[in-house]
């Protein structure tokens, strides 16, 4: 992987044509991370209109999991779109992916709910993630390789930069619409409107960016260096073999993927979405606030990108990224942490004071984890545990004799669990019921809060923790359109720096809120869910340091 230095490229596009080129690009995958983040930021409200046949803790896991799905087809979408851009040019395939993008997510507001058609609404709701996923899929690789292949050898990490500012502006203008709407819904038809109907009006809002993006995309013109390759017959017929199927070109495609994107799928989705599902299912954090603080993180990092993207201009992709993990892999566990006693104080001091546990004969304990919903959960262990993980209590669990009915114990006080299996559905129901309610009670008596108190929050210390995120987040994203670009040649790098990308961050970082959501209703701790992210970034952290390459002074014509 020896690195080649000489720059050749065609002349750069400059002043207000490269501006044009970046504005026109970023805008248009600005408008496709907004569809896209809009369903990860109502995941709440999605679960219960689309999954109301399922019970609370399954339905939001079968939410995160549909959230995922769109990220699970991005990796086909990146081989689909790739080989068109590889082969046929840049612009035409990413004009097409946005396309495809908008007019999923205005289908998606007007769906029918659950109550309505039954099964047929999430299928109809997967339908729609997937042509998601797959359009975005091709999106990203195309906009940062137009971007990269006009801007100068010294400022393609700045002007590749605003396409990662993308991310940013789409996810703040997600969580400003839905903000908005909440808003103006709470004053004009009350608190439960926006949750019964106006979660849709986010979604059709996207047809007036639908209609924007297209404009702006036809207004440019094929990238020079793919238009001088092309001229000189140098293209490639074909792409999947020359990129997965030459060894050369393979280790470079297994080499990003493990040191940059596993750590950036893991970090970036970490840092703003996962916080999310933490905030609101396990502190209990009013969904406004949680908004207005994501809103202000997110801002912050738009910054971020570009100043990272400079930086690695002047001193080199690989420190500047290596920095951003490294930051992230420390601060993971300590962060959170500092999240439950900036945002539910009494939630740590309940934790503290009184720590839950639950003692019941492991064969009586399934896993708590149902995403297709035909799990009951009637166990004595199990009606304990879906009590405990409802409430956002991390607990222990103590093995008691074989056939001894699940007790829970809080501090001091202990509250016997019952055993539903094999009754009646509404008798059951009702059993699951009355110990809920004791174990709430208990829970209450401990100290434990069912909501996050406001008057205690410390906004000021968690927007700091979370700017530790953002800082980590934007130091590994800002240079990573940059470096991959540099990392594959012109003939194939559509098609192979798309593919590490999105399973990076389709596979890696679009499972993290339903992995690690998972991970914690299976172990009873909040905070385990954050080996799953902790894991892969470590992993790129070694990779990085050892075998990646600098890539700042490579030819993009080679």
């Amino acid at each position: 992987m020896a690195e080649i230095t000489a720059e050749a490229a065609p002349a750069p596009t400059e002043g207000a044509s490269l501006r044009t080129v970046v504005a026109a690009s970023a805008a248009g995958t600005t408008f496709e991370w907004y569809d896209f983040f809009v369903f990860g930021s109502l995941t709440q409200v999605i679960s219960k209109t689309f999954f109301s046949g399922l019970n609370e803790t399954a339905g939001y896991v079968a939410a995160l999991a549909l959230f995922g799905a769109g990220f699970a087809f991005r990796p086909i979408g990146a081989l689909v779109f790739g080989r068109i851009g590889d082969r046929v040019g840049r612009k035409g395939a990413f004009l097409v992916t946005v396309v495809l993008m908008g007019g999923a997510t205005v289908l998606i507001g007007v769906l029918p709910s659950y109550a309505a058609v039954g099964v047929i609404s999430p299928i109809l709701l997967l339908l729609m993630r997937i042509v998601q996923g797959f359009a975005l899929g091709g999106e990203y690789g195309g906009a940062a390789i137009y971007v990269a292949e006009h801007a100068p050898a010294n400022a393609r990490g700045r002007s590749t930069g605003w396409i990662q500012t993308s991310a940013a502006f789409g996810l703040f203008g997600a969580l400003l619409v839905i903000l908005l709407t909440r808003l103006a819904l709470g004053k004009l038809f009350g608190p439960t409107a926006f949750d019964a109907w106006g979660w849709r009006i986010p979604f059709l809002f996207s047809a007036g960016l639908l209609a924007v993006s297209i404009y702006m995309r036809l207004k440019l013109s094929e990238s020079p260096a793919f238009a001088a390759m092309k001229a000189e017959g140098k293209g490639s017929t074909a792409p999947y073999a020359e990129a997965f199927g030459q060894w050369k070109n393979l280790k470079t495609v297994l080499l990003a993927l493990t040191s940059m994107m596993f750590a950036q799928g893991a970090v970036w989705y970490t840092a703003f979405f996962y916080v999310q599902t933490f905030m609101e299912k396990f502190l209990k954090v009013d969904p406004a606030t949680i908004n207005g603080l994501m809103m202000a993180a997110t801002a912050v990092s738009a910054v971020g990108y570009v100043v990272f993207g400079w930086l690695s201009d002047k001193i080199g992709r690989k420190p500047v990224m290596l920095f951003g993990m490294t930051l992230m892999l420390l601060a993971y566990f300590p962060g959170f942490h500092l999240l439950t006693q900036t945002l539910n104080p009494a939630l740590a001091e309940a934790t503290a004071r009184s720590p839950a546990t639950v003692i019941a004969d492991p064969a009586d304990c399934s896993l708590q984890f149902d995403p297709v919903g035909k799990a009951s959960f009637t166990s004595s262990c199990d009606i304990a545990k879906s009590a405990l993980a409802n409430a956002g209590v991390s607990y222990v669990n103590q093995a008691a004799a074989p056939g001894q009915p699940a007790l829970v114990r809080v501090g001091m006080a202990t509250i016997p669990s019952l055993d539903a299996r094999g009754l009646p559905k509404d008798v059951a129901k009702a059993i699951k019921t009355s110990v809920e309610g004791k174990i709430k009670e208990g829970l209450a008596r401990a100290g434990y809060p069912a909501k996050a108190d406001p008057r205690r929050m410390n906004l000021p210390g968690a927007f700091g923790v979370m700017l530790i995120f953002v800082i980590a987040a934007t130091a590994l994203f800002g240079p990573i359109a940059a470096c991959l670009v540099e990392l594959f040649p012109t003939r194939i790098r559509y098609t192979a720096m798309s593919l590490p990308y999105h399973i990076g961050t389709g596979w890696v970082g679009g499972f993290v809120p339903f992995t690690a959501f998972a991970i914690v209703a299976a172990v009873g701790n909040i905070y385990s869910g954050l080996w799953y992210p902790f894991a892969f970034t470590a992993v790129s952290v070694v990779v990085t340091l050892f075998l990646l390459p600098e890539t700042k002074d490579r030819s993009l014509t080679r």
